[in-house]
């Protein structure tokens, strides 16, 4: 599916919801990756909708670095921010004229916006409506986003056998005692992906020797300590290629190992079975991680995180796969998530068991091997 044909689906919901103009912002402090989806352009800018008529849409987009959207931007036009004085209101009184938006429309603005410069976007544009929202059209992107086009499946594929191989080298390498700690497993991993074609990890290795495996997320992310040395280690990172990253876990368990051990990998390899076999089209998201919760609270233990979630260009995407009461997701064919149970001990260490999953319309297919490492 081609960037254009993907703003058009948004153009739909603006001609329903009868939106004239929409504001998209990825700058610093306030982040959207749908600026990348919808267009290709992958560092700081704003980007305009104007809805048309006729069901299509006009994209203007306003990057910060006016070089590198003219190599990757597939958009209708191009104004560099400095036109703008590098400000999103100059830029939005732009866009309403640029576009010869009608007095009285309907603008709508990031739901991220703090309060106080909302009030300074209502001041400002007193002749139009600005929608500052949520339920809007930021929202309605996040839900397209979820489900992965065949261009975006692709990618995984060719992202996740990228991180498949990664884990056999490092795997090995442990095993030959080449990488012993922690920072050698994550630099290792930083470097090996660039030279394979990727854009970098898709965020901060976590790299967990024994002593530190019982933080879900360790601080810090990885030290020049031990790694995969008695007991259980946490190996936890993601790829990123044009833009989407992989995410995945896996957990090195070296002998001698206590009762308490064995018994924290046992449950968290059948909580990721009882996971799998739960996954397909239709089923809410909430119902299988709710499954998982009572499988670990039937064996007195509790995760204390979420079963799983989306990915995509972000590691953190819609689906969520968790057991609260506010998450309404369903799963659909063409959805790419992380099932990932784990367990964690102060005493012990802790495991965790992670991979990636598309669902497809015959079930779900496992798209990364992560995998408990015995050594």
């Amino acid at each position: 599916m081609s960037y254009e044909a993907r703003r058009n689906r948004l153009c739909q919901w603006m001609l329903e919801e009868q939106v004239q103009l929409a504001m998209f912002e990825h700058t610093e402090g306030r982040q959207d990756p749908s600026i990348r989806w919808l267009t290709g352009h992958p560092s700081d800018a704003l980007l305009f909708l104007a809805a048309d008529s006729t069901g299509a849409v006009q994209a203007l987009l306003v990057p910060w670095d006016l070089n590198l959207a003219l190599c990757y931007a597939e958009v209708d036009s191009i104004i560099a921010y400095s036109e703008f004085e590098r400000r999103p209101l100059q830029a939005l009184k732009g866009a309403l004229s640029y576009f010869h938006v009608p007095l009285g429309s309907r603008v709508e603005i990031p739901p991220v916006m703090p309060y106080p410069l909302f009030l300074r976007y209502v001041e400002a544009f007193m002749d139009f409506e600005i929608l500052c929202r949520n339920g809007g059209i930021h929202e309605e992107a996040e839900g397209l986003r979820a489900v992965k086009d065949p261009q975006e499946i692709q990618i995984y594929r060719t992202v996740s056998a990228i991180t498949n191989e990664l884990m056999e080298e490092i795997e090995g390498h442990i095993r030959s005692g080449r990488l012993a700690t922690e920072d050698a497993v994550a630099l290792y991993l930083e470097s090996a992906c660039r030279k394979r074609g990727c854009e970098g990890v898709g965020f901060e290795i976590l790299a967990a020797g024994p002593k530190r495996s019982f933080g879900i997320h360790p601080f810090p992310a990885y030290t020049a300590g031990e790694f995969a040395t008695a007991g259980l280690s946490i190996l936890d990172f993601g790829l990123k290629y044009e833009g989407y990253t992989s995410d995945v876990t896996l957990t090195f368990a070296r002998a001698p190992l206590s009762r308490a051990q064995e018994r924290l990998l046992a449950l968290t390899e059948r909580a990721y079975r009882l996971a799998l076999a739960m996954v397909e089209d239709g089923v809410a998201a909430k119902t299988i991680a709710a499954a998982v919760d009572g499988l670990f609270a039937h064996a007195k233990k509790r995760m204390p995180h979420a079963l799983g979630h989306g990915i995509g260009l972000e590691a953190h995407e819609s689906p969520l796969l968790g057991n609260r009461t506010d998450n309404d997701w369903v799963l659909k064919s063409g959805m790419i998530f992380t099932l990932e149970p784990g367990l964690y001990d102060p005493t012990h260490g802790g495991c965790r068991l992670e991979n990636d999953i598309l669902l497809t319309e015959s079930g779900p297919e496992v798209l990364t091997q992560a995998r408990i490492i015995r050594l």
